[in-house]
């Protein structure tokens, strides 16, 4: 389920670029609370901090409590903006979670038990087809991720959503049965497939070319056999 994760932050007093900028040269970075029905808060948080819980993975699922100089704010992160050339973060939206929210999260997908399936033993490779799946639920009942189970996929078999059982409360957004996770042949495996029928069509035809004549066919007649009944007598 979800992770619940604290953060200090503090109220800024103007909003605009200029006021931006200064709070990066003074080692924060800008953002803003928003949602729930209430006015927006512009905030800063420190720039060492957010960097650190960005790459550390699953920011956008996590909840946060945020100690917004003494008042804390339930809130999960919504965007975070980075540099195009330096990827460090720039600005970052935080939304408010009232009471009974339901709300519209993008899950990874982790796929398990994949080194026991008959494909991959045969020479095949997990290919994950959907990254992450958006899901609608509750912020406590965010899933850390969402497994799918690869123990008996064979080369060239698929694994789609509607095989998944999703945690209560948890919902896909897509009504369409994505593919999930799929098991990519060998390089050759084409090749080996025709190689193989074209082996099974010639051991098939190989008897046939040895059979018997089929019925009501003209057999050679016997030497010295007498001619048939009703036939010509040989001339002396």
């Amino acid at each position: 389920m979800a992770t619940v994760s604290e953060m200090k932050a503090a109220a800024r007093p103007k909003g605009g670029k200029g006021a931006a900028r200064a709070e990066r040269r003074a080692g924060r970075v800008p953002g803003v609370i928003y949602g729930d029905r209430k006015p927006p808060l512009p905030i800063s948080v420190d720039y060492a901090e957010l960097r650190q819980k960005i790459y550390s993975g699953r920011f956008l699922t996590t909840i946060f409590e945020l100690d917004v100089e003494g008042e804390k704010h339930r809130v999960i992160p919504r965007d975070f903006q980075l540099d195009p050339v330096r990827e460090n973060p720039l600005h970052v939206d935080f939304m408010r979670l009232g009471e009974g929210a339901v709300i519209r999260v993008a899950v990874p997908v982790r796929v398990v038990n994949a080194e026991q399936a008959p494909g991959v033993k045969r020479g095949g490779t997990v290919n994950i087809a959907t990254r992450s799946i958006e899901v609608m639920c509750p912020p406590d009942a965010i899933p850390e991720a969402i497994e799918v189970d690869g123990s008996n996929l064979e080369i060239n078999h698929t694994r789609h959503m509607s095989e998944i059982a999703l945690p209560p409360g948890v919902k896909p957004v897509s009504r369409i049965d994505l593919a999930l996770v799929t098991v990519v042949p060998p390089s050759g495996y084409a090749e080996e497939l025709k190689a193989a029928a074209a082996a099974a069509t010639a051991a098939a035809a190989a008897p046939a070319a040895g059979a018997a004549p089929a019925a009501g066919g003209a057999a050679a007649p016997a030497a010295g056999a007498a001619p048939a009944a009703g036939g010509a007598a040989p001339k002396k």
